[in-house]
């Protein structure tokens, strides 16, 4: 397979993870980029974002996200990876011991009952929860730890109201009246309200023991704009659901081109049997929709409905909206330098297992 690439920082790409706004944002917080034209012989050519960043000790590695975009279906997948990467490895730093992709690639599936608040008449659980089926690779690419929520659900918003509902569970769309009823007003609000949504990300990440970034970063995503004039703007925006006037949740979204994505979510500790969840996300998909987004990507959830998951609860929240379910692959290195690689991922695997297991069951523990 013969791949040719050229720099062109002027690439547009209709994903928001492999535009130039994205990168721009990533290269505020220690990332640099370059963008690409990518040609595969006898195929359409594609862009290609690829971004950089040091490991600490000297060492660096380029990563992918949610790319490339396969320039037709019969192209073998992994043949493709392995000849961007060696087009790349001239290109890249002379430090990056591994490229890590990301592909976009997923295997789609439509939960049972999805419309039902209950399980089928007669059902049991399962004692053995079975993974899902998703795209993977051979050598020379390696496994790797996830950058990207392997699992999503999207939601085709390209529709009426009526039918948007139609294919929640009854409960999602009771609880979205019943927000309503209760008084819970949502609105696109911007920077403004960014020091009410950063004290109910702090409290939401004490709740659930998750990370999140400083209150500067959120600041920089809501104030950036797209660098390129060919691209579709990106529109950025922080949701705020209050309640007697009181910020009580909040989320943020991007709309870019035709896709709309869930980024992240915050909400506090008191009110919340007035449902703000739901009235943001059911305002967020109208404005979406009404933005021209043919999709709403709810972004990350569990790989399965396994209720003894750590967040088997948000698999529930966000497939009660209807939707697709999709299993992407997840990330994959190529190595370029296989004794640094070795070492960076002997480190990585024991921080994770620290974040992941440790941290999530000591917190579990508190409680």
């Amino acid at each position: 397979m013969r791949v040719s690439i050229a720099k062109n920082n002027e690439a547009v790409s209709p994903t928001f993870l492999q535009s130039r706004f994205w990168a721009e944002f990533k290269a505020t917080a220690e990332w640099s980029f370059v963008r690409y034209d990518v040609i595969v012989e006898g195929y359409e050519g594609f862009a290609l974002s690829v971004l950089e960043r040091g490991l600490g000790a000297g060492l660096r590695f380029a990563y992918v996200p949610h790319g490339p975009r396969v320039p037709s279906p019969t192209l073998e997948r992994c043949e493709l990876l392995a000849a961007i990467a060696e087009a790349l490895r001239p290109l890249v730093s002379e430090r990056v011991a591994f490229i890590r992709f990301d592909p976009a690639w997923y295997e789609a599936e439509t939960p049972s009952c999805i419309a039902s608040d209950a399980e089928p008449a007669g059902a049991e659980p399962s004692a053995i929860v079975e993974a899902p089926s998703r795209p993977s690779f051979e050598a020379p690419l390696r496994k790797a730890s996830d950058v990207q929520p392997p699992d999503s659900v999207v939601l085709a918003v390209d529709r009426p109201d009526d039918e948007i509902l139609a294919g929640m569970k009854p409960k999602w769309r009771y609880n979205i009246r019943l927000a309503a009823k209760k008084g819970v007003t949502v609105a696109s609000e911007g920077v403004s309200a960014l020091d009410e949504f950063y004290a109910l990300y702090r409290t939401t990440a004490e709740r659930d023991r998750i990370g999140i970034h400083p209150r500067s970063y959120y600041e920089r995503l809501l104030c950036l704009g797209s660098g390129n004039p060919a691209e579709p703007g990106p529109d950025i925006r922080l949701w705020v659901a209050r309640y007697e006037g009181r910020a009580i949740a909040a989320i943020i979204t991007v709309f870019y081109g035709t896709e709309a994505t869930y980024l992240y979510g915050a909400s506090g500790d008191e009110h919340r049997n007035a449902m703000p969840a739901y009235a943001l996300q059911w305002a967020a998909i109208r404005a979406a929709r009404d933005a021209g987004c043919l999709s709403y990507d709810f972004y990350g959830i569990p790989p399965v409905d396994d209720p003894d998951h750590a967040m088997s609860g948000l698999y529930r929240f966000k497939t009660g909206f209807g939707g697709e379910v999709r299993h992407y692959s997840g990330a994959w290195d190529y190595v370029l330098k296989p004794l640094r690689y070795a070492a960076f991922r002997s480190a990585e695997r024991a921080r994770l297992f620290w974040h992941k297991t440790v941290r999530k069951k000591l917190g579990r523990k508190e409680r």
